[in-house]
């Protein structure tokens, strides 16, 4: 009867997985949504979960609902209970489409709000001998210094250490899973165990049980990380039917975990450390025979598996593919595996090696920068729906099946990659980039984007690069800068750095000192730039700059554009005064404008009645941040503006204006 109930299992195991996952999602989407506080809460009784040490420490809080906060070197451990006064602020959502949205990944660990602590009393020391160990390890890792971002990721399971530029090398080269501590770690250790125990003759029930302390204890340890989670719990239950002489496939097994975990916590499912794991490590179990030869030729062909399992995962996430992964893992997955994370156990242990341990790691890095900086083999790819990703992965598994549709699969993708050049697709996007401005306009498979934002508490670029990519484009056609205030082009060096942009616009009047540094990056570049122009032309669409007269200060010199998409006017005024505003109307007729893009953030220096009584805009775009200390916008500018719709960028987030069969289509990103 057993074994009749495992080959039903072993028939519809990816069926019932399926219903598993469906439930899941479900759940997550319709029956988590609320959180139990109503957010005027003030006292609480917490215990530290985890604490992530950087400039400012993220301390995650275990309570009946759990909490987030952000403190300064904070003084307490894992484990302490503690009496906390303070506010709860809402995790606000990402406003740029397509960025990380740091409200959903903070939901999915069960937190809806940030605990602003201003008061914090110690109730009870932590009394867990498995937090004492925690503690003493990091700890430990601190006080040894160096590169020890290495060893909280592969001793404590913990990468959020990791400078953003060497997790960004790692990402673009397709190699951040070798970051996460995973299968081989847990594979390694439950070999030696098993050896141990051998040694010992510690059989039978007995040997499960310790095995299954052991390994519960170290996923603990490491904080349930996904691949240790996977393998360890696959270890455990493959271990168990072979005791009860219960035969299972071990592909059924990955499912069947897969599906327990989804019960406990549906919130996996959009875990991509989940998704990577679970789907690559299943297709390789189905390929298993048929990967043979010597060690090299095996690991080139679980590379290329591994690869093409999870594309339809990459380019959901990352919308981006390097080619080179493939051939990369063949000389990281051995530096990494066999050298560099036993070097971490063994620094740990003899911290006097710290000296070799850095040299390695700057050898690893070194090479990852070079293979980084190679880009034939790299290419954004546009975010596909749900539905193509089903497409996707339908695809593979019929390849699985018969290799004639493995041609069916290529034509697919190269469909995909280059996508752009079949939509006709048309649309200004305003990005809300706090006080400042950055408006994105697409027409085909051109880019012109009108300044780039700017702050020095947050890097706006990276939401920007991440949002172009996601459309599948990898260049700017024009970088358009009104002028040279730091809020309007203070990113515009690192978009020159992580694009190619063909061409660089600037405003009229001398470059003040902020465009000289930029200048001197698209010399180095040879990336053509121009001043005080007239129109450009983009497809069968132009630019008009109506500003071409010299002041005396940047604001005013402001470019002012306009132009026509499908018969719908734009106007786009930067920093421009009421002057500026006057010469316009002295010079142009313009009439009435559908979109505005509101001068110099909603400021009272703006938006005369006249102007805005002139041009009429049907919509008024104010890009301008939330409780701002120049207190924009102005009140006297919003009653000028009282006769339009008006849409401001710290209460509607990125605003998008899709032209579709020349119906007007807005959406918003709201916080």
């Amino acid at each position: 009867m057993k074994v009749l109930k495992m080959k039903l299992l072993s028939k519809y195991g990816l069926f019932f997985f399926i219903g598993v996952l469906i439930i899941s999602i479900i759940r997550v989407n319709f029956f988590y949504k609320k959180s139990i506080y109503n957010g005027n809460e003030k006292n609480f009784i917490v215990e530290v979960k985890q604490i992530k040490k950087s400039n400012k420490d993220t301390i995650y809080f275990k309570n009946t609902e759990n909490l987030i906060s952000y403190y300064e070197a904070f003084p307490y451990n894992v484990g302490d209970i503690l009496k906390v006064k303070g506010e709860l602020k809402k995790i606000k959502r990402n406003t740029i489409p397509n960025s990380f949205d740091y409200k959903n990944y903070l939901r999915s660990k069960g937190i809806y709000y940030e605990l602003k602590i201003s008061e914090v009393v110690l109730l009870k020391p932590n009394n867990s001998l498995l937090n004492k160990i925690i503690n003493y390890i990091e700890k430990r890792i601190h006080s040894i210094g160096g590169h020890n971002e290495y060893l909280y990721a592969f001793i404590l399971g913990n990468n959020g250490y990791f400078k953003d530029e060497v997790i960004e090398k790692y990402q673009v080269n397709g190699l951040i899973y070798l970051l996460v501590i995973g299968s081989l770690q847990m594979h390694l250790i439950v070999r030696l165990l098993e050896k141990l125990l051998k040694i010992l003759k510690i059989e039978g029930l007995l040997e499960i049980l310790f095995l299954a302390i052991i390994i519960i204890v170290y996923i603990l340890l490491v904080n349930k990380v996904i691949g240790v989670l996977r393998s360890g719990l696959c270890f455990l239950i493959k271990k168990i039917l072979k005791y009860l002489k219960i035969s299972i496939d071990y592909s059924n097994i990955i499912l069947l975990v897969a599906s327990i975990l989804l019960i406990i916590n549906p919130f996996y499912c959009q875990n991509i450390g989940f998704q990577y794991s679970f789907i690559i490590s299943y297709a390789l179990r189905l390929v298993s025979k048929k990967i043979t030869g010597n060690y090299f030729l095996k690991l080139l062909k679980i590379s290329y598996v591994a690869f093409i399992v999870s594309l339809p995962i990459s380019i959901y996430h990352n919308f981006s593919l390097n080619f080179l992964t493939i051939i990369l893992s063949i000389i990281f997955v051995p530096l990494i595996n066999f050298l560099l994370f036993p070097l971490c156990i063994i620094t740990f242990i003899f911290p006097c090696i710290i000296p070799i341990f850095n040299f390695i790691v700057d050898l690893i890095e070194e090479l990852n920068t070079f293979f980084y900086q190679i880009i034939p083999f790299y290419f954004n790819v546009r975010k596909p729906t749900y539905i193509v990703v089903l497409i996707y992965y339908l695809f593979i598994y019929l390849t699985y099946k018969n290799k004639k549709f493995y041609y069916v699969l290529i034509s697919l993708f190269l469909i995909h990659l280059n996508i752009n050049k079949f939509l006709n697709e048309k649309f200004v996007l305003f990005f809300d980039v706090n006080q400042g401005d950055a408006i994105l306009i697409k027409n085909r498979d051109n880019i012109s984007l009108i300044d780039t934002g700017g702050s020095y508490n947050y890097k706006y670029s990276s939401d920007i690069i991440r949002y172009i990519n996601s459309i599948g484009l990898s260049k700017i056609n024009f970088l358009i800068l009104s002028h040279g205030d730091y809020d309007h082009m203070g990113e515009a060096i690192n978009l020159v750095n992580n694009f190619k942009v063909e061409k660089v616009i600037f405003n009229c009047g001398p470059y003040n000192d902020l465009e000289k540094e930029l200048i001197k990056v698209l010399d180095k570049k040879k990336i053509k730039y121009y001043s005080c122009i007239k129109e450009l032309n983009i497809d069968k669409s132009k630019l008009q700059f109506l500003q071409t007269k010299g002041y005396d200060n940047e604001n005013d010199n402001s470019n002012v554009i306009y132009t026509e998409l499908n018969g719908y006017k734009f106007m786009f005024t930067g920093d421009a005064s009421t002057i500026t505003e006057k010469e316009i109307l002295d010079k142009y007729n313009l009439g009435n404008i559908d979109i505005l893009k509101v001068g110099h953030h909603g400021s009272k220096t703006s938006s005369s009645k006249e102007f805005i009584d002139e041009i009429n805009p049907k919509y008024s775009i104010i890009s301008v941040g939330k409780n701002n200390k120049y207190g924009h916008p102005n009140k006297e500018a919003l009653d000028n503006l009282k006769n339009s719709n008006i849409y401001r960028t710290d209460q509607d987030g990125s605003i998008m204006f899709k032209i579709n069969n020349n119906k007007l289509i807005i959406e918003t990103c709201s916080p």
